[in-house]
């Protein structure tokens, strides 16, 4: 659970991380591995958009390109022109802040200048230009860890310790954007669950994840309606909801300050009761 003094900066604000914060994920992709198609028409993106803000978002965080194992890239092109009337409408609307899922610094420029706060890159701001970005823009940065990229991570992905391999490549990205002066209470970082570990790995990462959140930044955990829930018992892909919110409280128990996940509603309720509950409140 977030400690009281824990803050995440963004290019327009703060997030106090006083209490468990829930991401809303919204995809404007054609074939996310979950939701794919559903909000690929812009209105009803924005539509989407509003509706989780209503269920509790904290933040919303809009993606254009699948990044589903297998997955092929998206030009740059393309990507923008499914997202920026998405980040527009929503940037005029709703008082939380905006997310841009990109790992292409042409989009994540666009969406910044478009309202977005916090450049969220599933490849752990590899690019140089990427770096530069958001240390120029002051926005809010997500780096997370994956192994390889979306189209092979899936392959035969190996580690001598994946915590410890996951925990350096971390440190090293706080140490490479922090030097070209991103401030560092604008970093947070995300293991990165389901992108290029097997399920034994993914288990080990939330099991450990004190580890993650002795780097001293924001962790931000995403295992909603991630195939390993199946083999815990979690269901298929479209019967997940009952898992990803079981997966959610444990990194919650762990201490994930901010929890990714399609089911708003549904986990806003249950990480208030985890909260609650860790803190001892009085009923």
């Amino acid at each position: 659970m977030g400690n009281p003094a824990t803050i995440w900066r963004h290019r327009t604000g703060e997030i106090v991380l006083d209490r468990t914060r829930v991401m809303g994920i919204l995809n404007v992709t054609p074939d996310s591995f979950s939701d794919g198609g559903r909000y690929f028409d812009a209105e009803a993106a924005l539509r989407h958009g509003l509706d989780l803000v209503d269920m509790g978002a904290d933040l919303v965080d809009i993606g254009g390109e699948s990044t589903r194992p297998g997955s092929d890239p998206v030009p740059a092109e393309e990507e923008w022109r499914r997202v920026g009337p998405v980040i527009r409408g929503l940037a005029a609307k709703v008082p939380v802040p905006l997310s841009i899922d990109t790992m292409k610094p042409a989009v994540a420029s666009n969406a910044i200048e478009a309202g977005a706060s916090i450049v969220n890159d599933v490849s752990g701001m590899r690019d140089p230009s990427m770096v530069r970005l958001v240390a120029k823009s002051r926005a809010g940065v997500v780096a997370m860890h994956m192994l390889g990229n979306p189209k092979t991570m899936q392959e035969h992905p190996a580690y001598a310790d994946v915590v410890g391999e996951v925990r350096s490549f971390l440190t090293e990205r706080i140490r490479i954007l922090e030097g070209v002066g991103v401030a560092s209470e604008a970093i947070a970082v995300d293991p990165g669950v389901g992108f290029g570990k097997t399920p034994d790995h993914n288990l080990s990462l939330l099991r450990h994840l004190d580890q993650i959140i002795a780097l001293g930044h924001p962790v931000v955990v995403g295992v909603s309606r991630k195939s390993f829930l199946e083999r815990l018992g979690g269901g298929a892909t479209g019967d997940r909801l009952s898992g990803s919110i079981a997966a959610a409280a444990f990194a919650v128990t762990k201490g994930a300050h901010v929890v990714r996940v399609h089911d708003v509603r549904e986990t806003v309720r249950a990480v208030r009761v985890v909260d609650g509950m860790l803190r001892g409140e009085k009923l």
